[in-house]
């Protein structure tokens, strides 16, 4: 469905996520309007106010009135894994390595078109969800090989590149925002070998329309490789390519003391400053925390998908005491099985109070915050997403508490956070443009994705003997 030139919405409970967040209370924090309206035009937001718009406002304007809804950004999923979209429900006895054994053995032997059907399928989920921009870990080159005390057993095979691009024409055919996250695949060539690899991925990125292909980025995977000078390859990719990094880190409790002993190898490379991300940062210690602060690099908390493989709960609170800037991510479908921000934002809630037994530990307004704008200025896009802000792109929820009803709104940024849901949510925009009403797409290719995931993994399955 294409987007109206222009559009106004009216009658809005409008949190903008653009207040003041030092304010004590929640609706000044994140920027609340009672009855707010918002004037989009060509995608972009031109206007925001209250009560009742100009009349220049209305002028050409298709009228969008959501009846007392609340209208909010866009989530962000500064974590996410989308091909593993037709995976779910594998692995649920096992922690972190034994779970990938289970989701990524279903998927060895898929083929570049295999891959993606599973991502598209995966990142038109995130939009029916109300996620509007995910960073997204395309699946390697090289095969998954399991972890044997901590180390990763050595693999050469290497599928086509193509396996890779078609996982970025996915997103951007679903209409999806994201920024796209390769791995380097250090286990296979030399460094420069390697760096020109990445170098087609950032080529291939250029060509997209980039108010969709946000920016590119590199899986830092010193907790998984073998080689001694990964760090130092990833430091070169980012200045390199002007890209950033996320590296998963620190986050199970197999072999902890090898893990933290690769911190290291980070620091050694210079990789502690703006632009390099540790996804979900668990295994840490106060030394560690401490180090990555003040270098200026920042943190994605995946609290689902913790708890989903017994991982353990970030120390965020500490973390966002020494200023580190930290988002929220869903990561893989396969192991948060519902792609829902409202469940993860509650989740993070519950699983560090319950940890320090003080419950302004973690506040609603707070986690609201790291799940949109937050994560926006992780990934370095704040200056278009994250927020419902004059000059950003139209990426907005409309979010009906009474339908079903949850009764009187004592707290309206709270009952947001505690009491709604995907039942609530009536409509999802990308840029204006409707992508997903009453948890439905509206994309052309939502009916073929559907089928292709069930006709592509079944087989696949059955042929190499996997259980499903």
């Amino acid at each position: 469905m294409n987007a109206p030139e222009s559009l106004l919405v009216l009658n809005a409970r409008l949190i903008t996520v653009a207040g003041d967040p030092a304010a004590e209370d929640d609706e000044t924090a994140l920027g609340y309007h009672e009855q707010g309206w918002m004037l989009v035009r060509d995608g972009v937001i031109a206007a925001i106010g209250d009560g009742e718009p100009p009349a220049s406002a209305r002028e050409g304007a298709e009228v969008l009135d959501v009846a007392g809804a609340f209208v909010a950004p866009g989530f962000l999923s500064t974590h996410s894994h989308l091909f593993t979209s037709g995976s779910r429900g594998l692995g649920v006895a096992e922690t972190l390595y034994g779970w990938c054994d289970s989701m990524l053995g279903l998927i060895r032997h898929a083929s570049p078109s295999d891959i993606y059907w599973t991502t598209l399928h995966g990142s038109l989920d995130f939009l029916d969800h109300g996620v509007t921009t995910a960073y997204d870990f395309t699946d390697p080159r090289i095969p998954w090989e399991p972890m044997i005390d901590g180390v990763r057993q050595e693999s050469d095979a290497m599928r086509p590149v193509e396996y890779q691009l078609r996982q970025i024409d996915a997103k951007a055919d679903a209409g999806l925002r994201f920024v796209n996250s390769t791995p380097l695949d250090d286990a296979v060539g030399t460094a420069e070998e390697v760096l020109d690899r990445f170098a087609t991925v950032v080529d291939h990125l250029g060509t997209l329309d980039p108010r969709l292909a946000l920016g590119g980025a590199i899986s830092g995977s010193v907790q998984w490789s073998n080689r001694p000078d990964g760090a130092e390859i990833e430091v070169e990719a980012m200045r390199r390519f002007g890209v950033i990094n996320q590296a998963h880190f620190l986050e199970t409790r197999e072999a902890v003391e090898h893990q933290r002993s690769k911190f290291a190898l980070y620091q050694r490379a210079g990789a502690l400053g703006p632009g390099m991300i540790f996804g979900h940062f668990i295994q840490t210690t106060p030394e560690i925390i401490e180090a990555t602060a003040a270098g200026g690099a920042g943190m994605s908390w995946q609290p689902s998908s913790n708890g989903r493989l017994a991982s353990g709960t970030a120390k965020v609170p500490q973390m966002l005491e020494l200023g580190m800037t930290v988002g929220m991510g869903l990561d893989d479908q396969a192991c948060t099985d519902i792609a829902d921000p409202w469940q993860n934002m509650r989740l993070g809630m519950f699983l560090v109070r319950a940890e320090t037994g003080r419950p302004l530990d973690m506040m609603p307004a707070t986690v609201l915050r790291l799940h949109t704008l937050g994560g926006a200025e992780l990934l370095g896009v704040a200056d278009r997403v994250g927020s419902l802000e004059v000059g950003k792109l139209a990426d907005f929820l409309v979010v009906d508490p009474t339908d079903p009803d949850i009764g009187p709104l004592w707290h309206p940024i709270r009952n947001y956070v505690l009491s709604c849901g995907p039942r609530h949510l009536k409509a999802v925009y990308v840029g204006g443009r409707l992508a997903s009403s009453n948890g439905r797409s509206t994309s052309p290719l939502a009916t073929e994705a559907k089928a292709k995931v069930r006709e592509v993994l079944v087989p696949l399955a059955e042929a190499h003997g996997w259980p499903v």
